[in-house]
């Protein structure tokens, strides 16, 4: 019999006889999904669009998700730096850097398979500190309403450290669909629960960075933390389901939805920013052609805040002075709006933030002068 109280010793991986007909019949769309999904990506001419805006949402909601909130403004706006942000945004933040810090490890030349090591470094960028697998004892997690334990993890350092041993070995070899398998691993990491702290975001790390090991998505793009923000009792309560009744099947389920909504979600905003740069590219070459750049427009797109070290840095503009004028131009065109930080003055596409804010996928025209 489960008891909440008392560490539960996880069983091994695999699993046996999770595939069923209910599980494989939503296999087949949230592959299709995400594999529509990479293919847009794929084929987005500025490769950077969707890596600079996508994540930060993922940050947002992953962190909300432990009660860490914050907005979609406040991460654009401090993105490049975070030194006046307040300690949320800060912590988000740390949530795009450790996505990335984990793309790098599992992609490109040097690149090394997912395993512990991964998990310990993602950890330790999101907490701020170094980190390491559990060695003290008291750890449980509790209702947050009520305060009662509902899940004592196992302990004992070496006892964990067999366990990730075990959830390794998985995550490199499984006879299941990939989907399937990304499922019951991230069931088993959060089982776990390596860490003091850290836990839920790192394991949310590690979904992507297995669907990218699998060749499943080139880059970090699927938004699963937004299904799960708004299904965040389902995701626990299934979760413990597992572990209280081994109920593999509606957990497995409740994963491949999450894949194929966020997939068609995603789908649909990446199609939406891309109108909006077509919009907005047509409405500066018609307005101004001298102002007009492929390469200015891009980075109007890649950052919703910018500042005019932004357009130096880039290379389009020697000057603090000719990049000041071309921002303001673009504000007098309706494209940007300005704000005063500070000692800085910042441009903000308001379309774009607009779009990267809320569900919806339409955005005001331009009117053409």
């Amino acid at each position: 019999m489960f008891n909440p109280e008392v560490p539960y010793d996880i069983p091994s991986l695999p699993v046996d006889g999770i595939e069923t007909v209910k599980i494989l019949k939503k296999v087949t769309p949230a592959a299709r999904a995400l594999s529509a999904l990479n293919q847009v990506a794929r084929l987005l001419a500025n490769q950077n669009l969707l890596v600079n805006l996508i994540p930060i949402l993922e940050s947002k909601s992953s962190s909300e998700i432990e009660n860490i909130v914050t907005t979609t403004d406040a991460l654009f706006k401090h993105e490049s730096d975070s030194s006046s942000a307040d300690p949320a945004t800060k912590e988000a933040l740390r949530y795009k850097k450790a996505l990335f810090l984990g793309f790098e490890s599992v992609s490109g030349e040097n690149a090394r398979p997912l395993n512990t090591n991964t998990a310990i470094d993602i950890c330790s960028e999101l907490i701020d500190k170094q980190v390491d697998v559990r060695k003290v004892t008291g750890t449980n997690l509790k209702n947050q309403r009520t305060g009662e334990v509902i899940y004592t993890p196992p302990v004992g350092e070496d006892n964990l450290r067999n366990k990730l041993s075990n959830w390794e070995s998985y995550i490199h070899d499984h006879d299941v669909d990939p989907l399937i398998a990304l499922a019951v691993a991230h069931y088993q990491f959060e089982a776990i629960h390596p860490f003091l702290d850290g836990n839920g975001r790192t394991g949310r790390i590690l979904n992507i960075l297995f669907l990218i090991e699998n060749e499943l998505l080139s880059q970090p793009i699927l938004y699963l933390s937004r299904y799960i923000m708004q299904n965040k009792e389902d995701y626990y309560r299934l979760l413990l389901k597992v572990t209280q009744e081994g109920d593999w099947e509606s957990w497995i389920c409740f994963m491949l939805d999450a894949i194929t909504i966020t997939s068609q979600w995603t789908i649909n905003k990446v199609n939406a920013i891309v109108e909006l740069q077509k919009q907005t590219s047509e409405h500066i070459k018609a307005s101004s052609q001298k102002t007009y750049s492929h390469e200015l427009v891009e980075l109007l797109f890649e950052k919703p805040y910018l500042r005019t070290r932004d357009l130096i840095d880039r290379g389009l503009y020697r000057s603090r002075q000719a990049a000041i004028a071309t921002l303001k131009s673009l504000e007098e065109l309706g494209v940007l709006e300005s704000k005063t930080a500070g000692r800085e003055t910042l441009f903000i596409n308001t379309r774009l933030l607009e779009l990267m804010s809320y569900d919806t996928n339409e955005f005001l025209p331009f009117a053409y002068r």
